[in-house]
């Protein structure tokens, strides 16, 4: 497989989780600001860590499920940028909010595929920790943009491109536990 074909797949599966939550629980996220989705991206970013470092999960679910969580509260944070916080979650369809995955999923993977062109897949020699600490740190940028607010920012990329990055490097995570280290 390609790694497009990789990409693809793990956006997939992830995409299943976010459909059967969507039918469950409807789009009750959309309630959600910006900063509580942050947090938590941080809770599922932090359980990693967690998990990583001490080897052993007392809840019985391991990571793999932690970085499908990163991918879809991405999602979600970059659908809440793009359309505003509602009031209550009925005023998105679940069909507008799976047009809204599908769109930012293929953004997301355009956005890998030109990083991988010009950085010759180096991802792919990274450890899955690696990428728990990068979403880590991209995390802590975001908090650190939400104090100071977009009007404030000298040099840095806006919330919507931490966010599109964490999503990439936990597809990244998900195609290496998935795929193993070899294209």
């Amino acid at each position: 497989m390609t790694t497009e074909e990789q990409f693809r797949q793990v956006m997939a599966m992830c995409r299943e989780v976010f459909v059967a939550k969507l039918h469950d629980y409807g789009a009750a996220w959309r309630i959600l600001r910006i900063p509580s989705l942050t947090d938590q991206l941080y809770i599922k970013a932090n359980r990693i860590r967690s998990l990583e470092v001490k080897s052993k999960s007392l809840v019985g679910e391991g990571i793999m499920p932690e970085f499908v969580a990163i991918v879809n509260y991405a999602v979600i944070g970059l659908i809440q940028l793009c359309h505003g916080v509602a009031d209550k979650p009925d005023d998105m369809s679940a069909d507008e909010a799976l047009a809204e995955y599908d769109r930012l999923a293929e953004q997301s993977l355009q956005l890998m595929l030109r990083k991988n062109h010009d950085y010759d897949e180096a991802w792919r020699g990274m450890r899955v920790s690696s990428y728990t600490d990068l979403i880590l740190q991209k995390i802590f940028r975001t908090k650190q943009i939400e104090v100071l607010g977009d009007e404030e920012l000298l040099a840095s990329e806006g919330i919507d491109a931490n966010y599109m990055d964490m999503m990439n490097y936990a597809a990244f995570a998900l195609i290496k536990l998935n795929f193993g280290d070899t294209l």
